[in-house]
């Protein structure tokens, strides 16, 4: 029973990693997972990202429930709305569960390239939850605008407020950091839903702070400034899973395509394409070799170019080279 206990969390996979000096289509460095041995890369990172959904899971249930209480006993309508927040920030577990199960499944002859797809349809899913929590927080900050009402306990609203920030952004820190190892959008979207609801539990304490200091309009007011940072973040995150889903790809990768072909001296790059599949990255290259080279020669140039290609890129996964016409 431990065992399988070990297993659900997580625990009984044991996975190595090293820093690359390749980063790509982030604004930070962080570290790319490489798993050494017979399992299947792709399976590795999924099995990595759905270990992240457990535990964020866990995290946020927790918060969750200890502001419940406090709801229960203070009567806070702002306090509830973030409650729902975290709420739904938990729920966006399921789709992405899914997601990533799906996309350990082997390609059919239906689905020739596998379902890593879905994780971009998680990822809208993920989108539409934070829009909705948008307009749950907009509705609850009018509505307490036009009809204000009393706060008993809030001493206690202030402490689930800051329970719900820190919950919220250790579990933003957590999916944010995994999304980017395995380069799940989905994930990384999440991420930034789970700290949009850790800005809204801080609203929470400073509307409290305010109804102490003898404002009860300054916990709707600051709901309003926080229901546009929400928004923001909707535009953010759906602008990054729709550019995935229409085969949008960061010009830092095709500018390392064309940095792995300079490493590779007799072949010269033509043309290169690139798209994502869940995260995992396909490209189609085009180079041309010297006319005197022998098709052996030239096979193993292209063959040279896939290993560099892999260093620098450490999410490809297949990337076929053609040749064009021979040039002097």
């Amino acid at each position: 029973m431990l065992k399988a206990l070990r297993d659900w969390l997580g625990f009984g996979e044991h996975h190595h990693h090293h820093d690359d000096d390749a980063h790509y289509g982030h604004d930070d460095s962080h570290g790319h997972g490489h798993t050494h041995g017979v399992v299947d890369p792709t399976i590795a990172t999924t099995s990595r990202g759905i270990f992240a959904i457990k535990w964020s899971f866990i995290l946020l249930a927790i918060t969750a429930a200890l502001q419940m209480a406090i709801v229960v006993i203070s009567g806070s309508v702002a306090l509830l709305a973030d409650t729902i927040h975290n709420v739904g920030d938990a729920t966006t577990a399921i789709p992405l569960w899914i997601a990533f199960v799906l996309a350990r499944r082997k390609p059919t002859a239906t689905f020739t390239y596998g379902y890593g797809r879905v994780e971009d349809l998680a990822g809208i899913i993920i989108v539409l939850i934070i829009l909705f929590s948008a307009l749950v927080a907009g509705y609850q900050a009018i509505d307490r605008l036009i009809h204000p009402r009393s706060i008993e306990f809030l001493g206690w609203v202030a402490l689930a407020g800051v329970i719900g920030f820190v919950g919220n952004e250790a579990v933003a820190v957590f999916r944010i950091r995994i999304g980017r190892e395995i380069n799940s959008a989905a994930l990384i979207a999440d991420g930034y839903h789970a700290r949009t609801d850790g800005l809204t539990s801080l609203a929470v304490v400073v509307g409290a702070t305010g109804v102490w200091l003898g404002f009860p309009l300054a916990d709707p007011i600051i709901g309003l400034l926080i229901t546009m940072a929400i928004f923001g973040i909707v535009w953010q995150s759906a602008r990054a899973v729709l550019t995935r889903m229409l085969d949008g790809v960061e010009p830092q990768v095709i500018e390392q395509i064309r940095h792995a072909a300079d490493h590779v001296p007799g072949l010269r790059l033509e043309e290169a394409k690139a798209r994502w599949i869940g995260h995992r990255l396909h490209a189609d290259i085009t180079v041309s070799v010297d006319e005197n080279l022998s098709v052996g020669e030239a096979t193993s140039l292209g063959e040279k170019l896939k290993t560099v290609l892999r260093d620098h890129l450490p999410a490809l996964d297949d990337a076929p080279i053609s040749f064009a016409e021979k040039r002097p």
